[in-house]
């Protein structure tokens, strides 16, 4: 359902202003009614006015029947003014020309245009002339525009026809407004050591009235795959962590966080997914009065690359927690980050005051080909009980003589055997 609202008063050009022009050009705004409210005012039994404000509620047409004192009502207002129009809406407007002579009207062409800060757009539905108008007859259309931009827009309506001596006239009318922003939205990154980033989505309702959000997705780049962590899985469909209703009250803000992951395709290829700064863009859908739909999708989200320098030692595979003493195994996985060099690699292993490792330490690892990776089982056993980090890691390229230090590069948990419950 839209009603229509006049828009705000036209200005007409300077040349329009000498002399009676045979049409007239009227532009509504088209917008949704809202529910109509009211104040209840009651009192008790005992005061002096009695049930006369009960009664009186009572027979209020716009009062809902047995809740008369609900201050919602079951009518619709029409808007009473052009109202506020937000970036991501659909702005429609009605525009009709009316013949107020009694003379027969020619050649009539109805252009409407918007201007903005960057561009001119034409919103006229037909570019075609109307070849006659009579009198107290009129010439309507409806326009739509989803809007895209913030800041000032200026409606630009032009009439021109032919009069029945020949002579032909030409009149416009401007109609400005503003362009509000509905949501202010941050992003946060964190990269993992997986090659997984994790993205928070803080999104923000700058509005004055409440919004139902219908949809909040990312839309990744073409070497990642999303996974959404806003539900709870709770048997075999997921609940959202906002609950069953979806509304975002006015200056209230939500946290959406994502997952993404490499494709496989792209995952091997570390030179390629290291300069990646490009993760995808946000869509996100919502509803206001009367379900009024408004949609935004951000520009591209980029991220800092993370540095990893030439090589990276990254770890696939450690146990939460281990026996006091006794010899566990990790998994780690040693990536040639350089797109041009080959490396001949050296893996030394150095004991720390808690860590030792078990093994041969300064053997050989081969020649790692650019963008390549290694993986590597290594058994290290801890001698301090607590919360115990993994150091002393060393990896030197033969090429260049040069060494690759990585020291806390996990932490594991080390407790005495009779007091590990898994033993």
């Amino acid at each position: 359902m839209q009603v229509k609202v006049q828009a705000e008063s036209g200005k007409m050009d300077v040349n329009q202003a000498k002399q009676e022009h045979l049409l007239a050009l009227k532009v509504m705004r088209l917008t949704k009614p809202t529910l109509f409210t009211n104040m209840p005012v009651t009192c008790e039994d005992r005061d002096l006015p009695g049930d006369l404000f009960s009664k009186l509620m009572r027979e209020d047409p716009s009062t809902v029947k047995g809740a008369e004192t609900l201050m919602l009502g079951e009518m619709l207002t029409l808007p009473q003014n052009f109202g506020n129009i937000f970036l991501g809406e659909t702005f429609s407007s009605y525009i009709s020309v009316h013949n107020d002579s009694n003379q027969i009207v020619k050649d009539i062409l109805v252009k409407a245009d918007l201007q903005t800060s960057s561009q001119r757009l034409n919103l006229s539905a037909s570019n075609s002339a109307v070849a006659e108008l009579k009198p107290e007859c009129c010439i309507d259309d409806v326009i739509h525009h989803e809007v895209k931009e913030i800041g000032t827009h200026i409606l630009v309506c032009a009439v021109s026809y032919t009069t029945q001596m020949g002579e032909k006239m030409y009149f416009r009318k401007f109609f400005k407004f503003q362009v509000l922003k509905p949501l202010d939205v941050k992003t946060k990154f964190y990269n993992a050591e997986t090659d997984e980033v994790f993205l928070e989505a803080q999104i923000q309702n700058i509005t004055t009235s409440p919004m139902f959000m219908e949809k909040v997705s990312l839309e990744p780049s073409i070497m990642y795959s999303v996974m959404e962590l806003n539900t709870v899985s709770t048997g075999e469909e997921g609940v959202s962590t906002f609950g069953k209703m979806s509304y975002l009250q006015p200056m209230d803000t939500r946290q959406y966080l994502y997952c993404l992951k490499p494709k496989p395709e792209f995952a091997e290829k570390a030179g390629v997914i290291k300069g990646v700064t490009v993760i995808g863009k946000l869509d996100i859908v919502w509803k206001t009065n009367l379900g009024e739909r408004g949609r935004l999708q951000t520009s591209q989200l980029q991220r800092m690359a993370p540095g990893y320098g030439d090589v990276r030692l990254s770890l696939e595979q450690i146990p939460d927690t281990v026996n006091l003493e006794e010899p566990f195994d990790i998994t780690c996985k040693i990536t040639n980050c350089s797109s041009e060099r080959t490396m001949d690699m050296v893996l030394e292993m150095c004991n720390t005051n808690s860590i030792h490792w078990c093994g041969v330490s300064g053997r050989q690892l081969g020649k790692l080909n650019p963008s390549s990776s290694l993986s590597l089982t290594l058994k290290l056993l801890s001698s301090v009980q607590g919360l115990q980090s993994i150091s002393g890691l060393r990896l030197t390229d033969t090429f260049l003589k040069r060494t690759y230090e990585y020291d806390d590069i996990a932490q594991v948990c080390v407790v005495c055997s009779h007091l590990n419950p898994d033993s």
